[in-house]
């Protein structure tokens, strides 16, 4: 497909919302990706990935296999969604430090979008998929609760966050930051980017050398992730969709208790910077909550992002028709 400079730059600008979305729980940049009309190209473009890249190189150059794989599509992309990642970080950290309660609300109001945008897609609704919703919602709300068998700082397992998360790059409607947030790593990984940056400005080396290491974990797990992934969640959609998105409808039913904005620490632990941080936590009525519910703010701000993923969908669907 032959594209001009201009192109580019248009699919950079994608590339942008498409991170600005998987940094947000519950906007998923596959579905950024579906909307803005490039998700089979770049599900094409990642199944072209693989060692037969280097076998074309070696026998008919460079620029055939960067053809192959659809090279300039892809680094255009990737640029946009980088910008935006990095860009963000700082803000939502600010925000989860500073204004948790209007974060999660906000947070709280998209995931229960989500689930209805997911769930209208269930063409056929029978037992087989009621049980599984109803499977899955038990699931996904058990793990919101046990205890984490290993820290979020830890590197083996934000290579596991990194393998799993990545299925937001594949699926509308599903989130990365999502997915991470339920694995307990989400912050450690928005964490992870802003003190990438600060390492950068300060020219902290000790400060790089910790931050570079959990985002190396959590991007060889993406890559990994995203290659074992893409195979297999396309087959699920094409022979089981349904059931498909039945666990996804209840995957994120469940996991609402997660971002339930009021919450009564359980126990704590220390984080890499000494800091006490909450381990265990409970969800609680706003008005049992020790200190300021803002309640009004809250209810406003889960509108404001449930009705971010309708007009999402209307674009979707004027893009589709």
């Amino acid at each position: 497909m032959q594209r001009r400079l201009i192109d580019y730059f248009i699919i950079s600008l994608k590339g942008i919302a498409m991170g600005a979305a998987d940094v947000v729980p519950g906007v998923s940049g596959g579905t950024i990706a579906f909307i803005s009309g490039i998700y089979e190209e770049l599900i094409e473009s990642i199944d072209s990935l693989n060692f037969g890249f280097f076998k074309v190189w070696k026998s008919s150059g460079f620029k055939k296999a960067w053809f192959i794989i659809n090279g300039n599509f892809l680094i255009a992309l990737l640029f946009g969604i980088a910008l935006s990642i990095l860009s963000l970080a700082k803000v939502i950290k600010w925000l989860l430090a500073n204004e948790p309660i209007l974060l999660w609300s906000f947070f709280f109001g998209l995931v229960i979008a989500s689930v209805l945008y997911i769930g209208k897609q269930i063409k056929t609704w029978n037992i087989s998929v009621v049980v599984t919703i109803l499977i899955a919602t038990c699931l996904s709300y058990l793990i919101t609760i046990a205890e984490p068998y290993a820290s979020p700082e830890s590197n083996i397992y934000l290579f596991f966050c990194g393998f799993i998360a990545i299925i937001a790059m594949i699926l509308p409607g599903v989130s990365g930051a999502f997915i991470l947030l339920i694995l307990g790593a989400y912050q450690t990984a928005i964490n992870t980017v802003d003190e990438l940056i600060q390492s950068l400005v300060t020219t902290n080396f000790e400060l790089f050398k910790a931050a570079f290491l959990k985002f190396l974990m959590l991007a060889i797990g993406a890559v990994i992730g995203l290659k074992t992934f893409s195979k297999v969640l396309k087959w699920m959609f094409k022979n089981y969709k349904n059931l498909t998105l039945a666990v996804l409808t209840g995957f994120m039913v469940g996991s609402l208790n997660k971002i339930w904005p009021w919450k009564k620490v359980l126990s704590t632990r220390i984080n890499s910077h000494g800091e006490k941080v909450p381990f265990l936590e409970e969800s609680i009525s706003p008005f049992a909550f020790e200190g300021k519910h803002q309640l009004t703010l809250a209810i406003g701000l889960m509108v404001i992002g449930f009705l971010t993923i309708l007009i999402l969908e209307k674009l979707g669907s004027k893009t589709n028709d």
